[in-house]
């Protein structure tokens, strides 16, 4: 069933191709299209409300245009945002949603400006790309920090991308020797989440300047645009690429690491194409999947057959959605496969990996933001809310919010029997998503190459070979943390394929010493053929007393696996250290004992630094 489908789409994209394209019109006939995008930041602006902000040339264009109330990211980190962006799908349908891989897709799925070039854009990208999708080839016209749209051809109309990076996390602890912020420290309002320490208000005071810089940064394009007489013929998009910088935005899936300012402005000529007068609100619920097929719209472009997005705007616009699918997975060097839908006023979650904490150690944000090791050192020292304390510690199987009455997603609604049938709603639209797109993301990453073998895992992930409702249930009895689920998981450590004894033994790994009547199954595991399930046996067993087994497992893998079985099998020596199974100075010698054989292999190898 899932070959003929794949052979059907794969039909309507060679039919797109061959059809051809209409002459390239000139500019005057279509809309320009310029996007300013902003890195690391939520709607932290004056025209969005907040007090604090200092966004004035935003602010500006937000009174020429319309802001969106519920714009999201899919993905809350760059990479696996920017990933569906270019390629008009959801990263998880494609296998690219883990943060910085590189995975092939299929050759005649076109990147949206491709097909922008082949209609007679000028596509320029100034400059950021950090895409997941291993291709040759460019699909810009340009994409440097030159790029811009003053070089296209005379009469030519362009897409023009521009992107800042003043807000990203990098910039957000202050510079050395900085004493003065526009906002006092003191002045800051915290979430309830980060506790009141001198380095948290710091870098949020310093974020605030940053933001005012970008707010610059975008100032002085939208004058170009101007000063260059093309802003009566440009659409002009500002959003940021995902949530915010401060810990506990990016990488996390709630509204602080997904909801994005969205302001889009229309000149008077193609006003008729707005959805609401200029400093209007836009109630719909739109994210980045989204907008792609909504620039082919505004644009006149075909939209391609294998883009999941639905346009927005423009003669293509499809009807509201009633809410946006969500996901991440491995994020810098730490794995945690989450997904969840967003309606307009909920938020349901599913954490696949229960077991894990919110807040891991990623390496990067341990380094740069001194607001992170601050946290982490309050919880540590015991001096964190239960509300504070929540991010460091392990996750709830689901979650479910009110977003009005709990804007921080603080307060876990998930057992109140009043939101049951809204609840039920939402855990049924999300396990609805995950089966429509084919989600890869239940496909541990170490596995790619061998289960793809000379097919891109989207052409795996769309077959039979595939069998997706049965490791969903497996998946989400395994996130459910119930003892009542174990008779399903000594099945399934017995089940001819892999992916289905992943789950299992993961189902025994997050039930603990609960597990223990599947102790000799998780034992037959540690000589699995395939290394990801031999890594998470091992991290089961070893809490069922068989520390030595599973570390002999674990330093195997970490001598012969690819890259990614290598650093999952560093994540469960490290969270081994991390429960007292492991001594910290045997865990570091397994790391630097390993090999690193493989060409331009650069597993991080975080754990050589701890103290």
């Amino acid at each position: 069933m899932h070959d003929d489908r794949i052979r059907l789409r794969h039909l309507a994209i060679f039919l797109l191709l061959a059809v051809p394209l209409a002459p390239p019109a000139r500019a005057a006939d279509r809309p320009n299209i310029l996007w300013i995008t902003s890195e690391d930041n939520s709607p932290y602006l004056g025209c969005y409300g907040d007090p604090l902000a200092r966004t004035p040339n935003l602010d500006r264009l937000a009174a020429q245009g319309v802001r969106y109330r519920n714009a999201f990211a899919n993905a809350p980190v760059c990479s696996s945002a920017r990933t569906t962006l270019i390629t008009g799908m959801y990263a998880s349908s494609l296998g690219v949603h883990n943060h910085r891989s590189r995975v092939a897709i299929p050759d005649g799925f076109r990147l949206y400006p491709e097909i922008l070039r082949a209609a007679g854009y000028y596509c320029s990208n100034n400059s950021k790309t950090d895409y997941n999708v291993a291709r040759t080839g460019q699909p810009w016209n340009e994409s440097s920090n030159q790029a811009h749209f003053k070089n296209r051809a005379p009469g030519q109309p362009f897409f023009a991308v521009f992107n800042f990076t003043a807000s990203h996390e990098s910039q957000v602890a202050p510079k050395p020797g900085k004493t003065g912020f526009r906002v006092s420290p003191q002045d800051i309002v915290l979430p309830p989440y980060h506790p009141d320490t001198p380095d948290i208000r710091r870098d949020w005071a310093n974020y605030y300047d940053q933001m005012t810089i970008m707010d610059a940064q975008a100032g002085q394009v939208l004058a170009e645009l101007e000063q260059a007489g093309l802003d009566s013929d440009t659409i002009v998009f500002y959003y940021g690429d995902h949530g915010g910088a401060l810990p506990r935005g990016k990488r996390n899936i709630h509204d602080s690491g997904t909801r994005v300012p969205l302001i889009i402005r229309f000149p008077q000529r193609w006003q008729h194409l707005a959805p609401t007068p200029p400093g209007g609100w836009v109630d719909d619920l739109v994210s980045f999947v989204d907008f792609p097929a909504t620039v082919l719209s505004l644009c006149g472009a075909p939209i391609p057959a294998q883009y999941e997005g639905r346009a927005f705007l423009g003669p293509m616009k499809g009807a509201p959605r009633d809410h946006v699918f969500l996901f991440r997975g491995r994020m810098d060097e730490r794995y945690d496969t989450v997904r969840a839908v967003r309606d307009a006023g909920f938020r349901y979650v599913r954490n696949y990996s229960p077991h894990r904490p919110w807040g891991q150690h990623y390496s990067y944000p341990f380094q740069v933001l001194p607001s992170m090791r601050s946290w982490h050192a309050e919880f540590v020292a015991g001096r964190c809310s239960d509300v504070q304390a929540a991010y460091w510690k392990p996750k709830p199987g689901e979650e479910f919010y009110a977003i009005a009455s709990d804007p921080f997603e603080s307060s876990n609604q998930i057992d109140d029997p009043a939101s049951a049938p809204r609840i039920a709603r939402l855990r049924a639209a999300l396990r609805a998503d995950i089966l429509a797109t084919r989600d890869t993301g239940f496909i541990p990453e170490g596995m790619f190459p061998k289960l793809a073998g000379d097919k891109t895992l989207y052409d795996f992930a769309q077959s039979d070979a595939y069998p997706l409702p049965r490791i969903l249930d497996m998946a989400d009895n395994a996130s459910d943390r119930n003892p009542r689920r174990l008779s399903g998981f000594l099945a399934g450590l017995e089940d001819p394929h892999p992916i289905i004894r992943y789950w299992a033994a993961a189902g025994c790994l997050i039930l603990g010493s609960q597990a223990a009547p599947a102790k000799e199954r998780l034992r037959a595991r540690l000589d699995d053929e395939w290394a990801d399930v031999r890594v998470v046996a091992a991290e089961a067993i070893a809490h069922l007393g068989e520390t030595q087994a599973a570390l002999q497992a674990i330093a195997a893998v970490l001598e012969d696996g690819n890259l990614h079985e290598a650093l999952a099998a560093q994540n469960a020596l490290d969270f081994l250290r991390l429960a007292g199974r492991v001594p910290l100075t045997q865990a570091q010698d397994l790391v630097r004992n390993r090999k690193f054989a493989e060409p331009g292999d650069r597993i991080p190898r975080y754990m050589l630094a701890l103290p």
